[in-house]
């Protein structure tokens, strides 16, 4: 059993826990992730490590309730435990000295960069990052993120924070100034992601998304998460998270990503119902 040491809220439908997990601590790497099962009835999710300290055997993720097993996931308190906290499983990010990185973050996607950023800073990049919410009240780690940024842009769909507007529209700018960016990490929704690719392609900067939103099993067994990039097929959860935004076939993972939609909305239904009772 691993045991819940820290929770938090951190905005609506978002949650943090530290988990006691020397083993996973000591191997994890910025951008793996685990798969975590709350009993032995429950569902297995991949969740992406947040946060690891390998001193203090404890690994932190992040995640939003979007189904029965997230919703479920937020109903444990500090002290309680779950069955199954695998991992580190797929391939650590790629850090090392490529100059000035671009890294923006949409929504949740914030808890993915910051051990990127962190460690893409450590190796003695200058970071620029970009974190976007629809709106203010959904906006988490700004603190995190800065601690590891040289220059810091916040956007807001709704203009209640920062900049009003999207991701791409300070990324554009940027990659418009003149200003050397030697690479770009965008993590967020898949459109996000895509459209983040979008706008890096005419200026020919490498962009790297992760595809963990489309993972299902988590091992490469099930095959929920095979993309193509590059015109070969790939696993999400073993030949990734990460891959090369300029290769990959979006429209295929946005397939990919509505394939369980009636399933995850109907198992949702029956917990809701059950919880209430």
């Amino acid at each position: 059993m691993y045991k819940v040491l820290l929770e938090q809220d951190l905005v609506p439908q978002i949650h943090l826990f530290r988990m006691a997990a020397p083993a996973v601590a000591r191997k994890a790497r910025a951008g793996q992730f685990v798969v975590v099962r709350i009993d032995e009835k429950g569902e297995r999710i991949p969740l992406t490590i947040a946060d690891y300290d390998a001193k203090e055997g404890t690994v932190t993720i992040v995640f939003m309730e979007v189904g029965a097993t997230t919703a479920r996931l937020a109903l444990l308190k500090e002290g309680d435990a779950i069955a199954d906290f695998v991992g580190p499983l797929g391939v650590p990010a790629e850090i090392e000295k490529f100059g000035t990185v671009a890294c923006v973050a949409g929504g949740v996607g914030a808890a993915v960069v910051a051990p990127i950023a962190r460690a893409l800073k450590e190796a003695g990049n200058k970071i620029i990052t970009i974190l976007g919410t629809r709106s203010k009240e959904l906006l988490f780690w700004e603190d995190v993120l800065k601690a590891s940024s040289d220059e810091m842009i916040v956007t807001t769909d709704d203009g209640s924070y920062g900049r009003k507007g999207v991701v791409t529209e300070p990324l554009k700018e940027l990659l418009e100034s003149g200003q050397k960016i030697d690479r770009v990490v965008a993590i967020g929704p898949v459109v996000m992601m895509k459209f983040c690719a979008l706008t890096t392609l005419p200026f020919k900067v490498k962009t790297i998304v992760s595809l963990n939103p489309i993972m299902v099993d988590g091992t490469g067994m099930c095959g929920c998460c095979r993309v193509s990039v590059g015109g070969e097929t790939k696993f999400a959860c073993v030949d990734g998270p990460d891959f090369d935004g300029h290769k990959v076939d979006w429209d295929l993972v946005a397939a990919r990503q509505r394939i369980y939609l009636g399933e995850e909305k109907c198992a949702y239904e029956e917990w809701q119902k059950s919880h209430s009772s």
